[in-house]
């Protein structure tokens, strides 16, 4: 797994799990005040590993880390975007 493709789906698993907290938000208050969240997945073990060793790395002093496992992502629209527009800014 190239440090791109690593970034691409952590990012990808963050929004969809911010989606999720905002969708179930008894989930989120399992979850300490500070503690620096994780998420793996179940499919991906180089991932998962890159991910417990970034969390270590940046972790503070006494915080707490907490591993979410996922089992995937459920198909569904790549967007709930309606008709976006691209409006491009005059030049300064």
């Amino acid at each position: 797994m190239t440090e791109k493709e690593f970034v691409e789906k952590g990012i990808r698993l963050s929004f969809e799990f911010s989606k999720y907290l905002i969708e179930h938000p008894e989930f989120e208050e399992k979850i300490p005040e500070g503690a620096e969240v994780v998420i793996f997945s179940d499919d991906d073990s180089e991932f998962n590993e890159k991910a417990k060793k970034l969390a270590e790395k940046s972790k503070e002093e006494g915080q707490q880390i907490i591993f979410i496992k996922v089992k995937g992502l459920a198909p569904g629209a790549a967007s709930r975007l309606i008709n976006p527009e691209l409006i491009l800014a005059p030049s300064i």
